[in-house]
């Protein structure tokens, strides 16, 4: 029935698994969940308890393949005929998450997202650009969603029948952090394969400080800037490589380079305080993309 397929990276997923467990269970369906650690040094201890757990299983890649490639290994060991992704800092928002997916594999769904949220309570000072940038475009509804559906979706919570990821996967020449979901959803949606979407979402509570969740976001852009060069993308699905292009056209990207470099370190204020504007993260990431 369902293998639940969770890569996990420095975090502690004892108790995602041990409330996916017990869902599974009372659901009465064969199941298993597992979990493949991408070589990172934390969390051990408390992570090889899942193997405690009846129908789960923890185990530790020997060197750090990134997550494509460590899902891509996961669906490979899995052994059931439907795939439910998730991230390893994402947790359950319902009693029912299990169940409301198995009632869509019942009516014949091939791909389905649940979506994501994020906690109502304001995190600590320094993690808020994290938490306002998820709560305000990621966060969003099914109305919302189904606008763009393939665009719009998460592999962080996404179940899809195993038959159609294997004739998918990620693309393995993706190894660093960013955009793999963009590739792997647009590759779908090529393919005929439309995403469907549910309100069955799981809170995102692994959140990074501010400055970290911007030295990632810097290094996405630059996976992007690689990824565009060897794999044709569908601009219309992604922002950053529209406006791009479009700058690229009437010669515009040096100025905005240029604007993006003088205005940087006041831009780097407002993102780290406790006041942070999307609209100066926008600009921030289309500046940074333009001096890559």
């Amino acid at each position: 029935m369902l293998s639940v397929l969770i890569p996990t990276y420095n975090y502690n997923v004892f108790p995602l698994v041990s409330e996916l467990q017990k869902q599974c269970l009372e659901c009465k369906i064969e199941f298993e969940i597992l979990c493949q650690d991408d070589s990172s040094n934390t969390f051990e201890l408390e992570n090889l308890k899942v193997n405690h757990l009846e129908n789960c299983n923890f185990s530790k890649n020997d060197s750090n393949l990134g997550r494509g490639i460590n899902i891509n290994f996961l669906s490979e060991k899995s052994k059931f005929n439907w795939l439910l992704i998730m991230d390893c800092d994402t947790f359950p928002t319902q009693k029912t998450f299990i169940q409301n997916y198995i009632k869509q594999i019942k009516v014949g769904e091939k791909i389905v997202f649940g979506g994501i949220k994020y906690q109502k309570e304001k995190p600590d000072n320094n993690q808020l650009l994290r938490w306002i940038y998820g709560k305000n475009r990621e966060s969003l509804s099914v109305e919302k969603r189904i606008k763009n559906p393939n665009g719009n979706a998460l592999t962080s919570n996404l179940l899809i029948q195993k038959e159609i990821f294997l004739s998918t996967k990620f693309d393995e020449s993706i190894t660093k952090y960013g955009y793999e979901d963009l590739v792997f959803l647009m590759s779908l949606k090529k393919k005929g394969l439309v995403v469907k979407h549910i309100d069955n979402p799981t809170f995102h509570l692994g959140l990074e400080t501010s400055q970290q969740f911007l030295d990632k976001t810097k290094t996405a852009l630059e996976n992007l800037k690689l990824i565009s060069k060897t794999i044709p993308l569908d601009q219309s699905e992604s922002k950053i490589l529209r406006t791009y292009n479009f700058l690229k056209r009437f010669y515009l990207v040096s100025i905005i380079s240029f604007l993006f470099k003088k205005g940087e370190r006041k831009t780097m204020t407002n993102l780290l305080s406790q006041t942070p504007s999307l609209l100066l993260f926008d600009f921030y990431k289309l500046g940074y993309y333009c001096t890559i």
